[in-house]
């Protein structure tokens, strides 16, 4: 009888049943009798803060996977964890394979050492030999784009010079898994650019990448599942248009939350339907948007996701045209999208977003408001992400 082989593990990395807890000092005993008359009284001297309450998630090999949550809700605390900086109070973090955190970006930086010293202290520190950072030297201050800089010592950088000089380090680092903070994303934006293009090329190669971020439109263009965590708990795991309705929920109030669930069609400011049609190699949308009254200063995204809620295709307003757009009341407005037809086989669906300019406020979200299918396979291949538009363009009807 033959005996079975064991089947490889998918799972890059298992959390099971993790808690973690910090004591918070509320008064000093000034000295040993003082201490001990407190512990006698039952006087701690601290509170117990519960940062991290029996959280169990998987992330498979190769996934894009998401962390979100309002500030305080423990998203960094797990990262540390995850990162063996923190120890769990109870449960366990099984990690297959070697795990680069992106989260202490700048660790044993020396100010009083010249960027370019420092780049070197820190390539040692992550494994690399002397010859081996001079070859990716010239590489590394080309992306962190501090040319005129390196000979002059640390202490004289801005703060986000020296993590965007950690940052371009720590990108030579290899690792099975990689943990990346939404910090990462520093600069100005053509180095942000940078950043995101690092983000795709992790995505295509297949990394399992760990990102934990505030931005719901990184979670959309780069995951495949997310998680979002709230009170130091997991709320929900699932597919990345699902949590960033669950997030968005979080800051509403409970008017606000009806409307937010009733909008696909339409709600008390707007309303949106979008037409579609399949031409040869191109796919045109148009979208038609109607406000019920004066609306300034409004930015539009048009986001095109694959059924598993990944998204594949984003536009917006004021990145493309550079202006804001303004509504008239009862005026009929058309937005029309035409794309080069490079889509796999699969069901898609297109969500519409109207803001206004500085993006504090959702005027309306009309996600999975048109579902299109492609059925079969087209001779371009699969490279939508941020696929330059072939034509657009909006107008007053």
């Amino acid at each position: 009888m033959k005996s079975r082989k064991n089947k490889p593990s998918n799972v890059a990395l298992k959390v099971e049943h993790i808690s973690k807890s910090f004591r918070l000092p509320t008064e000093q005993a000034s000295g040993i009798k003082q201490a001990f008359i407190n512990r006698m009284r039952g006087i701690k001297g601290y509170t117990e803060q519960h940062v991290l309450k029996d959280i169990s998630f998987e992330v498979e090999k190769g996934d894009f996977f998401g962390i979100v949550g309002r500030n305080g809700s423990g998203k960094s605390t797990l990262l540390k964890l995850i990162s063996q900086i923190y120890t769990p109070d109870s449960g366990k973090i099984t990690v297959n394979g070697s795990l680069v955190p992106f989260i202490e970006l700048g660790v044993g930086f020396n100010p009083e050492l010249t960027g370019r010293e420092n780049v070197y202290l820190n390539g040692a520190m992550l494994g690399f030999s002397k010859e081996e950072i001079d070859e990716m030297y010239d590489e590394i201050v080309e992306f962190a784009e501090l040319h005129d800089f390196m000979d002059q010592k640390l202490k004289n950088y801005s703060s986000g010079m020296q993590v965007r000089l950690a940052f371009s380090v720590a990108i030579k680092a290899q690792g099975d898994i990689l943990v990346l903070d939404e910090v990462l994303a520093v600069g100005d934006e053509a180095f942000q650019r940078k950043c995101f293009a690092y983000f795709a090329e992790l995505k295509r190669n297949n990394k399992t990448v760990i990102l934990v971020t505030h931005s719901m439109d990184s979670i959309q263009q780069f995951c495949t599942r997310a998680m979002l965590i709230e009170g130091g708990s997991i709320k929900h795991i699932g597919k990345t248009s699902d949590i960033a309705l669950r997030y968005q929920e979080l800051f509403m109030n409970q008017e606000e939350k009806q409307v937010f669930k009733d909008q696909q069609a339409s709600n008390d400011a707007i309303s949106c339907r979008v037409e579609f049609s399949e031409l040869k190699d191109k796919l045109n949308f148009n979208v038609y948007i109607k406000a019920k009254s004066d609306i300034e200063d409004t930015v539009i995204t048009f986001g095109i996701n694959q059924d598993s809620g990944e998204q594949v295709y984003r536009w917006i307003s004021d990145d493309m045209l550079k202006k804001k757009i303004s509504f008239k009341k009862d005026d009929e407005y058309k937005l029309n999208v035409s794309l080069q037809n490079i889509f796999p086989v699969g069901v898609f669906s297109v969500g519409v977003r109207l803001k206004n300019g500085d993006r504090t406020r959702n005027y309306a979200i009309f996600d999975n408001i048109r579902q299109f299918e492609i059925s079969k396979r087209n001779n371009h291949g699969w490279d939508l992400l941020w696929k330059p538009v072939e034509k657009i363009g909006i107008e007053r009807q």
